[in-house]
C-alpha cells in the first residue's frame, strides 16, 4: 500500500448541500481500482494520476479525530465521492471502519456511497451512529444482470450481492437505498433493467433509489476510455459510431429513451412506496434528529 500525505480530510461546512444534505465530506482514499468503465472520476479535470491504483492517506485517522474534535457545528459527513471507502484494501486496512469509530465519537451523522458489500462488516458501527444522528447508506446499482455487471464494472461484487447487502442493512434498521447510475445509452437503458432493479429494492427493504439523469456523462480523457472498453466488451455493436452519431462531443449523453424510462421510473417507485426525489429523500433519513441537531448549535 502506497501512502500520500494529507493535511486536511474532513472539508469545511457545507451548507444546504442539495446533494443528500451533506455537510462534509471525508475521503481516506485516493483513485479506485473497480475498473467501471463509465467512471467521471477518471477525468482530467480532477487531476487523479494513476486513477485505478488505490492509494490511502497517511496518518488518516489522527488527522479526522483532530479535525472532527475542532468542528463547532454537528452535521452529516459524506464519504466515497471520488474513491470508494470499501475498496479490497479496506478489508485489511480498516481505515473506513476507524473513521466511522471517530464520526460516532464526535457525534457526528454519516452518509456512505459504495457499491461493497463489505460495508455490512460495520453495520454494528452504523447503528452506534444512527442512535444519535443521521446515518445514510447508498449503494450503486446499474444494472440487474449480474453478467453485464461484471463487463462493465469488472472488479465489483455482482449486483445480486450488492442487493443482499441492501437487505442486511435495511434488516438491522440502517436507512439504505440505490445509486441507479449511470445509465449507459444503448447497453442498460430498456424498462427490464429499470423493473427489476426498482421491484428487486423493494423486496430489499430499500427506502429510495435516486437516479439523475437516465444517462452518462464523459468528457476528456474519460471519454477515450469508456470508448475503448465498449468496442472491446460489445465488438459487434459498433456503439463508438452511434454514440458519435448521437450525441458528439457533448458532456451529458442521455439516453434517447430518457423520457420514457424517467415516466417508468417513477411510476414503479410510487408503485413500491420508494422514494425518488433528492428531497424527499433529506427529508426522510433526517427526520426525528431536528432535536438533536438544534442543541449541536
Amino acid at each position: 500500500m502506497e501512502y500520500i500525505q494529507a493535511k486536511t480530510i474532513v472539508s469545511q461546512y457545507i451548507e444546504n448541500n442539495s446533494w443528500f444534505g451533506l455537510n462534509y465530506n471525508m475521503n481516506i482514499y485516493k483513485g479506485c481500482c473497480h475498473g467501471c468503465i463509465y467512471c467521471d472520476s477518471r477525468s482530467q479535470c480532477y487531476g487523479i494520476i494513476d486513477f485505478d491504483r488505490v492509494r490511502a492517506k497517511d496518518n488518516a485517522i489522527d488527522i479526522i479525530a483532530k479535525e472532527l474534535r475542532k468542528k463547532r457545528r454537528k452535521g452529516v459527513i459524506g464519504t466515497g465521492a471520488m474513491s470508494d471507502p470499501y475498496n479490497p484494501l479496506e478489508k485489511q486496512l480498516r481505515l473506513t471502519r476507524k473513521a466511522l469509530e471517530q464520526v460516532n465519537l464526535f457525534n457526528f451523522g454519516i452518509s456512505i456511497a459504495t457499491k461493497s458489500p463489505l460495508i455490512t462488516r460495520d453495520i454494528d458501527i452504523l447503528k452506534k451512529i444512527n442512535t444519535h444522528s443521521p446515518t445514510l447508506v447508498k449503494i450503486t446499482i446499474t444494472t440487474f444482470d449480474d453478467d453485464l455487471c461484471k463487463k462493465i464494472e469488472t472488479n465489483v461484487a455482482a449486483s445480486s450481492e450488492r442487493f443482499k447487502a441492501i437487505k442486511k442493512l435495511t434488516d438491522n434498521g440502517i436507512y439504505t437505498g440505490i445509486l441507479l447510475m449511470p445509465i449507459l445509452p444503448f447497453i442498460n437503458d430498456n424498462e427490464d433493467n429499470i423493473r427489476n432493479i426498482v421491484r428487486k429494492a423493494h423486496e430489499c427493504g430499500a427506502k429510495f433509489i435516486f437516479s439523475y439523469g437516465m444517462g452518462v456523462t464523459l468528457r476528456q480523457n474519460q471519454r477515450e476510455y469508456y470508448y475503448e472498453n465498449i468496442m472491446k466488451i460489445f465488438p459487434e455493436k459498433k456503439l463508438v459510431k452511434k454514440y458519435i452519431e448521437t450525441y458528439g462531443e457533448r458532456y451529458e449523453y442521455p439516453s434517447i429513451n430518457s423520457k420514457k424510462l424517467r415516466g417508468l421510473f417513477e411510476k414503479e417507485c410510487e408503485k413500491y412506496g420508494i422514494l425518488y426525489k433528492m428531497s424527499d429523500i433529506i427529508n426522510s433519513y433526517k427526520r426525528g434528529y431536528e432535536k438533536e441537531q438544534i442543541s449541536w448549535f
